[in-house]
């Protein structure tokens, strides 16, 4: 069976997708009390796989990995994102919420054979392009750690130093980076993050991203040139948009894409009633319930139907004003509501969530789509057991 240990799990994203690839933890950590309320009340219901999640609600600073007694295979998280975040306040090695030490600390105590992962794509702004390379180098030499002391840009040059005299006789990884976009694997959202892959060098594993699965112009050629996506949704031929800008591209495609279509609003939640006009809880669904108040405003104008959903956002004060909203066909807007935002995320139907909608939509919005961490996962679990059995 394959390990791992999960950190800064928050409602369970990454977590989920790498335990659907065949990962079994041996320890998932998290500090936000609302997050690991979450995991605890859905392993309390038995959901797979969480209930089989041993959660430790804490400082992951305070954690000693040495209590974990198994052989770990793989590390895994997102460390907390607010200083890159396109939204946040750009603080980076600044700000004491970065947690990229800590990931880079357990690398360095479990030596796993391999590690993932994420943020937010504004790490990869310009300005943090020096910052970026410090932390693929400390992830690909997690032994050459910091001096009392030490300013991070020196650190950095003696990586650097190490990294040109090439010995690599120490503990050291293959880094990969790459940002994603959610949508191109079937994720009826744009949310693009980036991914930092390692596998330890004694594996000697050559892994490469996944490729695209899904693509906008194949969208585009189903909605526009065959009219197979108004027809699976039962869209009358007199009620279907004109298509604009959209129709003139799809025009423009030579031949029918290989691909499967990107994933829509409706895609993820057609099947859903609507929560403005359902009685109750909208017929039993968890966490579906209309939430008043969105407005529509310059550059907050919610997401299209008919197009993936614009990136579900948490903010440094919650959900901002006008954002992870649906605009209907006829212009109006609503919120999604948290199970329509879990959709989004592709996290299972019978996953409720612990907190004020405001917070569970923080929850979400700082979350990795589950499908997408599934796949990179699968990726990564299957060069490990390949790699595991030529060793042999």
């Amino acid at each position: 069976m394959m390990r791992s240990v999960e950190l800064f799990v928050g409602a369970g994203g990454l977590g989920i997708g790498v335990s659907q690839a065949g990962f079994r933890p041996a320890a998932v950590m998290d500090w936000d009390r609302w997050a690991c309320d979450t995991l605890r009340e859905n392993k309390d219901r038995g959901l797979d796989p969480i209930v089989h999640w041993p959660i430790h609600e804490g400082d992951v600073r305070q954690y000693d990995f040495g209590g974990v007694n198994d052989r770990i295979d793989l590390v895994t998280g997102g460390p907390p994102c607010q200083p890159f975040s396109m939204g946040g306040r750009h603080r980076a090695f600044l700000d004491s919420r970065d947690m990229f030490p800590q990931a880079i600390r357990a690398v360095r105590e479990l030596r796993p054979r391999a590690f993932i992962f994420e943020n937010v794509k504004g790490l990869t702004r310009s300005s943090f392009a020096n910052y970026l390379e410090y932390i693929r180098l400390q992830l690909t030499y997690p032994n050459l750690v910091a001096k009392r002391d030490e300013e991070w840009l020196t650190h950095l040059a003696r990586l650097e130093d190490y990294h040109t005299k090439g010995t690599e006789k120490d503990l050291h990884y293959r880094v990969v980076m790459r940002v994603m976009n959610s949508a191109n694997y079937g994720v009826p959202q744009r949310r693009e993050r980036i991914f930092l892959v390692g596998f330890r060098a004694d594996t000697e594993i050559e892994w490469h991203f996944p490729q695209p699965t899904h693509s906008r112009d194949a969208l585009l050629w189903s909605q526009w040139r065959d009219g197979v996506y108004w027809d699976l949704h039962r869209v009358a031929t007199k009620n279907r948009p004109d298509g604009g800008a959209a129709r003139l591209r799809a025009l423009k495609i030579p031949d029918r894409p290989l691909e499967e279509p990107w994933l829509t609003v409706r895609d993820a939640i057609s099947d859903l009633p609507d929560p403005e006009h359902a009685a109750g809880t909208a017929s039993g669904f968890h966490d579906h319930r209309f939430q008043p108040g969105a407005r529509s405003y310059t550059g907050h104008t919610g997401s299209p139907l008919d197009e993936p959903a614009k990136t579900l956002k948490a903010g440094v004060h919650g959900v901002p004003g006008g954002e992870n909203m649906l605009r209907r066909p006829d212009g109006s807007v609503r919120y999604f509501t948290v199970r329509e935002s879990a959709r989004l995320q592709t996290f299972p139907d019978d996953m409720v969530f612990h907190g004020s909608w405001t917070e569970t939509m923080r929850q979400l919005g700082n979350a990795v789509p589950c499908q997408l961490a599934h796949i990179i996962a699968s990726g990564v679990r299957e060069k490990l057991e390949t790699d595991q059995i030529s060793t042999l």
